[in-house]
């Protein structure tokens, strides 16, 4: 199966020009490698302009719209993540629409980033993405900074999950960790991880890319530098059953002696 990353500059706060900038790159990318999957970055809708998410946050109209360019291009549409107005505030979601256009998925991020002041603007999801299907394969999603939560990656492989998606807009000065950390997650569960970061400037902070795709035994299959881009990959998903079966870390594991 084909899987398409695009990585993009995310205009801060500028919810219609990003839409503009996604549409383009979409068209642009399915038209030239007809993938069966496309993934976004986080937050692609607004950036981190957080303290304006009263005026730039969805009302609930890109949902529709995500909806609507899935069934148009016949994809799995995995729609990064979107800044989101609720009832209740404001959060951090994920939506992944079939290629009928039916949304599959919404998972709000759980983990909040301190250091970009999430836990001060927006709610917490209350529990972790459900599972769904890339074909015949089951599949997760994190957000970013729940990358450095082993426990999360884990329950989904557990769940019998083959690959897990990473919008992100990892900033630098840790690169390295985002590198290590991918590549961690894979190794230690055996699976595919997707993981599409930003690039460019937004507010006091500067994103370092290095989107990437790392198979089940932590092979960079494919990244990307600092610079707007997509990447287009073919992914074997059986490559994850026969990794499990050839080092059976599942069976082997003894869980009564972790806690």
């Amino acid at each position: 199966m084909k899987f398409s990353l695009i990585q993009m500059d995310i205009a801060y706060g500028q919810p219609e020009k990003n839409r503009k900038q996604v549409e383009d790159h979409l068209g642009r990318v399915v038209e030239q490698h007809r993938p069966d999957v496309v993934v976004l970055p986080e937050m692609w809708n607004t950036g981190y302009d957080l303290q304006r998410l009263d005026e730039i946050a969805d009302r609930g109209d890109l949902p529709g719209w995500m909806a609507e360019k899935a069934k148009e291009w016949g994809i799995v549409f995995v729609g990064g993540s979107i800044a989101e107005k609720r009832a209740n505030g404001f959060y951090n979601t994920t939506y992944v629409y079939s290629p009928d256009g039916n949304e599959v998925v919404r998972y709000s991020k759980v983990h909040r980033f301190r250091l970009m002041d999430e836990e001060k603007y927006l709610q917490p999801g209350e529990r972790r993405s459900p599972l769904f299907s890339i074909g015949e394969f089951a599949a997760g999603s994190m957000i970013c900074y729940d990358l450095r939560f082993p426990e999360l990656a884990r329950s989904l492989a557990l769940d019998g999950a083959h690959i897990v998606f990473v919008p992100a807009e990892w900033p630098h000065p840790r690169l390295n960790h985002w590198r290590a950390l991918l590549q961690a997650r894979a190794i230690e569960n055996q699976m595919f991880i997707v993981a599409v970061n930003r690039v460019g400037k937004g507010g006091n902070h500067t994103f370092c890319g290095h989107s990437m795709v790392v198979d089940p035994w932590g092979s960079i299959l494919a990244e990307m530098k600092e610079e707007e881009a997509s990447l287009t990959v073919d992914i074997d998903l059986e490559e994850v059953d026969r990794v499990r079966r050839k080092i059976p870390v599942f069976k082997d594991r003894i869980p009564d002696c972790y806690f």
